[in-house]
């Protein structure tokens, strides 16, 4: 275990930092342009804004099944291309998926909660989560 890394390879410090910074900048961009340039209604970025973690269903088919399809819809990729297609295409409905999806994944790292490890549930990119972040903090202090 270095300075920037802990178990699993989760960043730790200032990396760690600097990633929930840049969620948080994520999650700000993605709903304030939804709410200026979305031209779809309010109540569909709060009815939709957890949808993403109903990946946690996934789960049930085991750690490796559920971290692939919670890793698929967390990271940039999807809604990236989303918002590329839906500017070329021109349905606003895909651009307001794409801002609601990048607002989720932004909280989500503003939070803490990054990219699953098969191996365990509660290890991500960005460091231990609950029981397990709890634990390490009661052991370092």
């Amino acid at each position: 275990m270095t300075a920037t890394t802990g178990i699993h390879g989760g960043a730790q410090g200032g990396i760690r930092t600097l990633l929930r910074v840049e969620g948080l900048i994520l999650l700000a961009t993605c709903t304030a342009l939804y709410f200026v340039v979305a031209g779809t209604p309010v109540w569909l970025f709060f009815v939709l804004f957890l949808a993403p973690d109903l990946t946690f269903v996934a789960f049930a088919g085991g750690r490796r099944v559920g971290a692939i399809a919670y890793n698929a819809a967390h990271t940039t990729i999807g809604p990236l291309l989303l918002l590329v297609t839906g500017l070329l295409a021109g349905p606003s409905w895909l651009v307001a998926l794409a801002l609601i999806w990048g607002a989720h994944i932004g909280a989500d790292r503003a939070l803490g909660y990054g990219l699953r490890y098969p191996a365990s549930f509660e290890h991500t990119h960005l460091g231990a989560v609950g029981a397990t972040r709890k634990a390490q903090a009661s052991t370092t202090s």
